[in-house]
C-alpha cells in the first residue's frame, strides 16, 4: 500500500526550480504583453504600432472590436475573452459604439469608432484557412500555429499550401530557422521578394528567389535562380530582371561624373529623353532594377519563410516606396513593427522594471537605522532556515 502512494506522489520541486519556473512564466507574459503592466487603457496613445489586443465575445459576439490589456482585466473580467497576441496600428475599442450600453471603466470618453482599426476572423475566435478555434477542443492534440507577418492570421502547418511540412525551414531539432512567415495569399502582394538575393530566405527549401520578366507581355514569370551573389543587386553576369524601359546599359563612370548620355550611345534613338532619364534613374537607384508598380506578376502563390533582418534588405527607392504605400505594406520598413523587435523592447522594459524595483528596495534598506537593518537580516536568515527545514522534512 505504501508503495502505491509513493508511485502516485508528485515529483519534488526545489525552491530554486520553482522560482525559475515563475520567472519563465513572467517573462513569457511580458513578451506577449510587450511589457504592459495593464494599469492604464492605451486609448490615449492612439493607433499604436504594436500592442497586445483581446476580443470580448461576451460584449461583441460579432468579433468586430478589440480591447487593450488593462481593459481586458478591469472592464471584461469574467467575460469570454479571446487572446489575439499582438496587432499592429490598433486603438482600444473598449466602451465605444460597438459595445452598446457598456462603457469603459478606465477611460470612457472615447470616439464612437476607431476607423483605422483592422479586424479579421481571429476576433471571432477562429484561425487559419480552416476557421478552427484555438485551443481546438475537438482536436486530439493542440498543434502550434504560425502567424503571417502581413495579414496577422494564424495557420496550421498542414494548411500552408505546401506539398509537405518538410518544406518548412527547420533545423535538425525541429526548431524553425525562419524569423518571419508570409502566407500563401499575402505572397501575391510580396511577389517582388523573389527578386532579392537568396540571403533573405531562411535556410531550407524555398520558392525560387529570382523571376524573369517577359518583354512581350510585361509580366513576371517563374525562372530558377542562377545568381549566387550576396550583394543587394545581381551583377550583370547574372540573369537579373529588367523592364523594357530599363534595358539600356548605363556607363557607371558617366553617371558618377554627372555626364548626360546621348541617345546614340546607351539609349534607343526613338526613346524620348525623359524616358531615357527615367530608365537611368531606375537602374541606378532601385536595388531590383524593376519598376514593381508597373509589372504584372504571374506567379503561383506559395508561402514565404524569411531570414533574420530580411527587412533591412528591402529597397527604399521612390518607386518601391510608392508600391509599398499602394499595397498598404509600408510597415515592413518600420523596424519596430516586427515581432522580434516587439519582444526585444519587452525584454528591455522588464530589465528596467526589475532594476527600478531593486533600486527602490536598496534605497529603502539604506534609509533604515543600524538596529532595523540587523533585525531585517536576522529575520531573513530565520526564514531561510525555516524554509530549508521544511524542504528537508518534505523529502524524507
Amino acid at each position: 500500500m505504501d508503495g502505491t502512494f509513493d508511485d502516485e506522489a508528485e515529483p519534488a520541486v526545489t525552491i530554486g526550480e520553482y522560482l525559475e519556473e515563475v520567472e519563465e512564466r513572467e517573462l513569457e507574459a511580458d513578451l506577449v504583453l510587450g511589457g504592459d503592466d495593464g494599469k492604464e487603457c492605451t486609448y490615449n496613445k492612439g493607433y499604436m504600432k504594436r500592442q497586445a489586443i483581446f476580443s470580448c465575445l461576451t460584449c461583441t459576439p460579432d468579433g468586430n472590436a478589440g480591447v487593450c490589456t488593462a481593459c481586458s482585466l478591469s472592464c471584461h473580467d469574467g467575460h469570454q475573452i479571446v487572446e489575439l497576441w499582438t496587432k499592429r496600428n490598433f486603438r482600444c475599442d473598449c466602451g465605444n459604439s460597438k459595445f452598446g450600453e457598456f462603457y469603459c471603466k478606465i477611460f470612457p470618453n472615447k470616439d464612437v469608432e476607431n476607423v483605422e482599426n483592422s479586424y479579421n476572423h481571429n476576433f471571432k475566435g477562429s484561425y487559419c484557412s480552416c476557421g478552427r478555434p484555438y485551443p481546438d477542443l475537438d482536436a486530439e492534440e493542440q498543434v502550434e500555429m504560425i502567424q503571417c507577418c502581413l495579414c496577422e492570421d494564424w495557420f496550421h502547418e498542414e494548411h500552408l499550401g505546401l506539398e509537405s511540412s518538410a518544406e518548412i525551414p527547420k533545423d535538425d531539432e525541429g526548431e524553425p530557422t525562419y524569423e518571419e512567415f508570409i502566407c500563401k495569399a499575402c505572397s501575391h502582394v510580396c511577389f517582388f521578394l523573389k527578386l532579392y538575393p537568396e540571403k533573405i530566405w531562411a535556410a531550407g527549401k524555398q520558392p525560387d528567389a529570382t523571376v524573369q520578366i517577359s518583354k512581350d507581355k510585361g509580366v513576371l514569370e517563374d525562372m530558377p535562380s542562377t545568381c549566387g551573389s550576396e550583394k543587394p543587386t545581381c551583377n550583370t553576369s547574372c540573369s537579373s530582371p529588367k523592364v523594357d524601359d530599363a534595358q539600356a546599359t548605363v556607363d557607371s563612370k558617366s553617371i558618377s561624373d554627372g555626364k548626360s548620355l546621348s541617345q546614340g550611345e546607351n539609349c534607343n534613338g526613338s526613346m524620348a529623353s525623359n524616358q531615357c532619364t527615367k530608365s537611368i534613374d531606375l537602374h541606378v537607384n532601385c536595388l531590383l532594377g524593376v519598376n514593381i508598380i508597373t509589372v504584372n506578376p504571374v506567379l503561383p502563390g506559395k508561402p514565404m519563410f524569411l531570414s533574420k533582418n530580411w527587412r533591412d534588405a528591402l529597397c527604399k527607392c521612390n518607386n518601391c516606396l510608392e508600391f509599398y504605400k499602394q499595397k498598404q505594406i509600408a510597415f515592413l520598413l518600420d523596424k519596430e513593427d516586427s515581432i522580434a523587435e516587439y519582444e526585444q523592447m519587452a525584454k528591455q522594459k522588464r530589465e528596467e522594471k526589475l532594476q527600478q524595483q531593486e533600486g527602490a528596495e536598496l534605497s529603502f534598506f539604506n534609509k533604515l537605522g543600524h538596529v532595523e537593518k540587523v533585525e531585517i537580516l536576522k529575520g531573513i536568515e530565520e526564514m531561510k532556515d525555516g524554509l530549508r527545514a521544511f524542504l528537508v522534512c518534505s523529502q524524507t
